[in-house]
């Protein structure tokens, strides 16, 4: 699960439209959904139920840990085109200003409803990470846009 090139790569919704939709991608987003389950069962080996909580890798790529788990719910990702333009409806993660947290938004392009459609989005983004033993907090930014703060359990904020 790198990306440094060589390796598997979930869509944060930051990046150009998927070109490789399909089975082929399915079967790799599966492929390292599994890896990371495989991961947490051995990483968290001490733990009542270790597939309840993130492993140590996930907690230290928290963006890229969120994204393959909402790519391998189904969820849609984001996308921009050569010139930085939403040209697709979906998630869009990155990191937060705190250090460790992963900021979800639901962006579209203008004039696509995403604003609309953001909070029964993000709800279904939230429910994702939770399952998967993350603290998922909505907030609202500028312009009253809902986003969620994606964290490990037991965290705390200063």
């Amino acid at each position: 699960m790198t990306d440094d090139g060589a390796g598997f790569k979930a869509h944060d919704g930051n990046g150009r439209a998927p070109v490789e939709a399909g089975p082929t991608r399915a079967t790799a987003v599966q492929a390292a959904f599994n890896g990371l389950l495989q991961i947490r069962r051995l990483m968290n080996a001490g733990a009542a139920d270790p597939y309840a909580v993130p492993a140590e890798w996930e907690r230290n790529h928290v963006v890229r840990a969120v994204a393959l788990a909402l790519e391998a719910a189904g969820i849609a990702p984001s996308a921009v085109d050569e010139e930085g333009q939403r040209v697709a409806t979906g998630y869009c993660v990155g990191a937060a200003e705190t250090p460790g947290v992963a900021r979800v938004e639901w962006l579209g392009p203008a004039g696509s409803g995403a604003a609309y459609a953001e909070q029964e989005a993000l709800r279904r983004c939230a429910a994702v990470v939770r399952r998967l033993g993350w603290e998922a907090l909505e907030y609202r930014g500028p312009r009253r846009r809902r986003y969620l703060e994606v964290e490990p359990p037991g965290r705390g904020r200063a």
